[in-house]
C-alpha cells in the first residue's frame, strides 16, 4: 500500500528521528532525509519538517544546505534551528540570545489549523541558544512563550505564512513534555499537508522481518541478551524472523548488574520460550579488570563496550558460534547520542556504539531490528508480540549497567574555589526567592544543551519547598547560569558546607554498596505502587565526602519519559523520601542523600 508521507530533514538534532516517530504514531508515514539531498528526492512528499541542530549558532556550516527546498510547492514546518532557518529565508532575523531550556508556556495568539483543538496556552519544551527577533513581511506571529506567570515574553515562538505555507516553532513539539505537541504535528500533516493516516506498527513489523530475512540470509544470529526491554523485544523479533533454531542468546553477568538481576533474567527468558539456545557466562572479573583505574566516563563506556565484544567473541568460539552475526537490541537514542548521524553531536558513547562495533556494522556483521525505534515503540512492538507485561514495562537499564551510575574520580578538583563560589552566589540569587539555600558541588556530570554535549557542575538546593517551587528555581538556574546543568535537592538535615572529592575507581566493594542502595530505592518504588508510574529511577554514587562524613553521596533520579530523548524529574511522596533517608543514610560509607530535580535537557538521564 502506498502511504502519504512527510519528509523530516535531519540537521543532526537529537530529535530528528523522534519527529518521524511521532508523526508515524499519528498514522502518517515519515521518513528521514538529509539537508544535502536533491530537490527531486523531496517531490514525492506531501510535507517537509526541518529538525533542530546541534549547532550553537544559526550562522555556521549547518546553514549551508540545499536552499532549493524552499522553492518547492510543499508545506514546510521548522523546529528550533529549522524555525530560525524558515524565518531567515523569508526576511526575518535571528540573534544569539534569549536562551530557553526546558518547560515554557506557549501563548497562542489566533485560531489556526496548526493549533486546531487546543487551548490558548500550551506547555512546550525549549532547548535553544538562538532566537528569532524579526519576521518577514508575509509572516505573522502565531504565538509567544513565557516561563511561568512572571516570566518575560519571548516573541515569535510560533510563526507562519499561510500564503507561502511556511511555518516555524521555536520549541520542540516532538518531545513528550510539549504536552500536546503530537496534536500540532498531526494538524500539520493532516490539516495543512492533507495526508491520510494509513501507517501503523503492523506495517513496521512486516517490513522489519523482511529486512532481517534479507540481511541474515541463510546464516544465524547470536544475540547479547541483557534482559532489558530492548534486548528482550529484539530476541522476540529475531525469533519470529529466523526461528529459534537459528537464534542463540548469551546473557553476560558483567558484575555491573542490579542485585540478583542475572538469575531473574535467565528465568524470564526460559518462561518466554527462548531458553533452547540460551547461554550464560559470569564475566565479572573481565569487566572489573578492564575498568581498573579508569575514572573518565567516556573511557569507562568504551572499556565496557570493548569488553562485551571480547567476551562475546570468546564465548562464540567456545560454543562454536563464531560465524554467527552479532545481534543487538540497539534503539535509536543509542545511535544519535553517540553522534551516529551525519550532523549529530556526541552526547555520550553507548557501549553498543564503540569503534569495534561500528567496524562490525560496516562489515554487515551486526543485526539490530530495533535501531530505528524509541522506547515507547519498542514497548508497543513487544505488546504486539505478546511478551509478558512485566518484561515490557521494566525500568530501562543501561547496557553498561551500574558502571555509569558509580562515578569515579582521581580526587582532583578541576575548578577553583573562587569559581565555585561565583556559581553558588549566582544560584543563591534565585534560591533566596523561594527561601532555599544553594551550594555548587565540585563535581561534573554529562548533560545536553541545544543538542550539544556538556560536562558541567550541579547545584545542591536545601530547604523546605513544594515540588513546583523546586522545579521553577531549577529552571531559572539552568536558564541563567552558564556552567550549571543539574540541580539536586538535599534530603539531609542541614546544607553541607565542606566537600572533599575522593579518589575512587570501579571496585566490587563500591559496586556492592551501590547495588544495596539501588535495591532499597527500587523496593521503595514497588511498595508505594510507583514502579510503573516512573519511567526510570537511576541511583547514583558520587565519591564525595561531606562535612567529614562518609565517602559516597547518593543521588536518586526518578524521571518520566517515553523515548529517552527528553525527560522530566518526578516527585516522590514525602513518606517514601523519609523511608529512604532512614535506610540509605544508614548504609556504611554514605555521606549524604539527594534527589535530582533536573529535566533532560539540560541534564542527561544518567550522570555519565
Amino acid at each position: 500500500m502506498n502511504h502519504d508521507a512527510i519528509a523530516v530533514v535531519d540537521f543532526g538534532g537529537q530529535y530528528a528521528h523522534l519527529i518521524a516517530s511521532k508523526v508515524r504514531r499519528e498514522g502518517v508515514l515519515a521518513e528521514i532525509l538529509q539537508p544535502e539531498d536533491s530537490v527531486e528526492s523531496f517531490k514525492k512528499y506531501k510535507g517537509i519538517i526541518f529538525s533542530g541542530s546541534p549547532s550553537l549558532s544559526a550562522f555556521n556550516e549547518d546553514s549551508l544546505y540545499n536552499k532549493e527546498i524552499f522553492d518547492l510547492d510543499i508545506p514546510i514546518l521548522g523546529f528550533c534551528f529549522g524555525h530560525q532557518e524558515v524565518a531567515k529565508h523569508y526576511g526575518g532575523k535571528v540573534i544569539n540570545g534569549k536562551k530557553e531550556w526546558g518547560r515554557a508556556d506557549l501563548h497562542i495568539l489566533k485560531d489556526h489549523p496548526l493549533f486546531k483543538g487546543l487551548d490558548s496556552i500550551q506547555q512546550v519544551w525549549m532547548s535553544h541558544n538562538d532566537t528569532v527577533s524579526e519576521i518577514g513581511e508575509e509572516f505573522e506571529e502565531l504565538g509567544y512563550s513565557k516561563l511561568g506567570k512572571n516570566g518575560e515574553p519571548h516573541h515569535f515562538a510560533a510563526i507562519g505564512s499561510d500564503k507561502l505555507r511556511r511555518y516555524g516553532f521555536q520549541y520542540h513539539p516532538e518531545v513528550d513534555d510539549s504536552i500536546n505537541g503530537h496534536i500540532m504535528l498531526r494538524n500539520f500533516a493532516i490539516e495543512i499537508c492533507g495526508c491520510k493516516p494509513t501507517w501503523d506498527m503492523d506495517a513496521y513489523i512486516k517490513d522489519e522481518i523482511n529486512k532481517v530475512h534479507k540481511q541474515v540470509g541463510d546464516r544465524s544470529v547470536f544475540l547479547l541478551a541483557s534482559g532489558g526491554v530492548d534486548s528482550t523485544v529484539a530476541a522476540k523479533v529475531l525469533g519470529e524472523a529466523l526461528g529459534s533454531d537459528r537464534l542463540s542468546l548469551l546473557h553476560v553477568d558483567n558484575g555491573l548488574m542490579r542485585k540478583d538481576e542475572s538469575q531473574r533474567v535467565l528465568e524470564a527468558f526460559k518462561e518466554m520460550g527462548l531458553g533452547n539456545n540460551l547461554h550464560f557466562v559470569d564475566a565479572s572479573d573481565d569487566f572489573l579488570s578492564a575498568l581498573e583505574g579508569l575514572v573518565e566516563p567516556e573511557d569507562k563506556r568504551k572499556a565496557i563496550g570493548n569488553c562485551f565484544v571480547e567476551v562475546f567473541e570468546r564465548e562464540a568460539k567456545r560454543l562454536g558460534l563464531e560465524n554467527h552475526l552479532l545481534g543487538q537490541g540497539t534503539i535509536y537514542p543509542d545511535t544519535v547520542e553517540t553522534g551516529g548521524t551525519k550532523r549529530a553531536d556526541t552526547i555520550k558513547t553507548h557501549h553498543n556504539r564503540v569503534p569495534v562495533i561500528e567496524e562490525m556494522i560496516a562489515a554487515g556483521k551486526v543485526v539490530e531490528p530495533l535501531a530505528d525505534l524509541y522506547k515507547v515503540e519498542v514497548r508497543e512492538l513487544g505488546e504486539k508480540l505478546e511478551i509478558p507485561h512485566d518484561m515490557i514495562w521494566r525500568h530501562p537499564f543501561p547496557g553498561p549497567g551500574l558502571g555509569v551510575r558509580l562515578l569515579c574520580s582521581n580526587g582532583e578538583v578541576n575548578i577553583s574555589q573562587e569559581e565555585l563560589n561565583k556559581f553558588t552566589a549566582a544560584a543563591i540569587e534565585f534560591a533566596d526567592k523561594y527561601n532555599l539555600k544553594a551550594v555548587t558541588l565540585p563535581i561534573k556530570s554529562v548533560g545536553v544543551k541545544a543538542d550539544l554535549r556538556t560536562y558541567e557542575h550541579p547545584v545542591m538546593l536545601h530547604g523546605d519547598a513544594n515540588w513546583e517551587e523546586l522545579q521553577e528555581v531549577s529552571g531559572l538556574i539552568f536558564k541563567s547560569i552558564e556552567g550549571i546543568n543539574r540541580a539536586i535537592w538535599n534530603l539531609g538535615a542541614n546544607l553541607p558546607t565542606n566537600f572533599k572529592l575522593l579518589p575512587a575507581t570501579m571496585t566490587k566493594e563500591r559496586l556492592d554498596l551501590l547495588r544495596e542502595a539501588d535495591h532499597l530505592v527500587m523496593d521503595g518504588l514497588t511498595r508505594h505502587n510507583l514502579h510503573e508510574k516512573i519511567w526510570q529511577c537511576p541511583t547514583v554514587l558520587v565519591p564525595l565526602e561531606i562535612d567529614g562524613v562518609g565517602k559516597e553521596l547518593c543521588i536518586i533520579r526518578p524521571i518520566r519519559s517515553a523515548r529517552g530523548m527528553s525527560a522530566v524529574a518526578t516527585e516522590l511522596p514525602l513518606e517514601l523520601l523519609s523511608e529512604l533517608k532512614e535506610s540509605v543514610l544508614a548504609l556504611d560509607g554514605i555521606s549524604g542523600l539527594a534527589l535530582d530535580l533536573t529535566s533532560k535537557p539540560p541534564g542527561t538521564i544518567e550522570w555519565e
